[in-house]
């Protein structure tokens, strides 16, 4: 019988050692990296210039407070403001905030687009006559800098044409947040680390044209 109860025992321990190990961590890692613009590859989409559509990414932001990682305070641009803030740089894009987004147009509570809003903010705030488009206005008015460079009233360039060419402008503010005028959802404040920002992101760049 002990001859026979060993025997069952080794045959026992044969198959729990033929068995597959399962693990129960996940060997895939979905957190996106941000890296400089110099340093993206593959961007995706399929967006008309200056018409960045949301609905091309591939990545959903995460969602915190409905705004992916924009609270409501920075969404509403309902924030603390500080000494060395610009307060009236936060007061005229807070009135731009919500105006729909019509391609060509730039006026404020009825239609923008993205260098339309930039342009007329510009204008208003610092006397600056930017280039209409996007692209030119990279080009033309400003230098690039590095993007942890970046600093209030800075400029984003985004490319969502699946190329390199840049197509889509916002108004950096700080803590990684910018306003722009979004072909969705108009003007509004979202966050250079959201999935679809990080992916098309371009340039950083400072305003160089007086």
């Amino acid at each position: 019988m002990a001859r026979y109860g060993k025997q069952i025992l080794y045959l026992a321990a044969a198959i729990l050692l033929s068995l597959p190990v399962v693990s129960c961590r996940s060997t895939s890692n979905n957190t996106h990296t941000y890296r400089p613009y110099h340093e993206r590859r593959n961007r995706g989409g399929n967006a008309s210039a200056d018409n960045p559509s949301e609905k091309t990414e591939t990545h959903k932001p995460i969602p915190q407070a409905g705004h992916g990682l924009v609270s409501d305070e920075w969404a509403q641009l309902d924030i603390k403001l500080g000494r060395h803030d610009n307060k009236k740089l936060y007061k005229e894009l807070k009135k731009w905030l919500g105006t729909p987004y019509v391609y060509a147009a730039h006026t404020c509570g009825e239609g923008t687009d993205c260098s339309g809003m930039v342009m007329e903010v510009y204008l208003e705030i610092y006397g600056i006559k930017l280039h209409r488009n996007s692209a030119k206005m990279l080009e033309q008015n400003c230098k690039v800098i590095d993007i942890d460079d970046l600093r209030e009233g800075d400029l984003v360039f985004f490319c969502t044409n699946g190329d390199e060419r840049v197509s889509h402008v916002g108004i950096y503010l700080k803590e990684n947040k910018f306003v722009h005028a979004s072909s969705s959802r108009g003007v509004t404040v979202d966050d250079l680390r959201q999935n679809y920002y990080a992916t098309h992101f371009h340039a950083a760049a400072r305003v160089t044209t007086r």
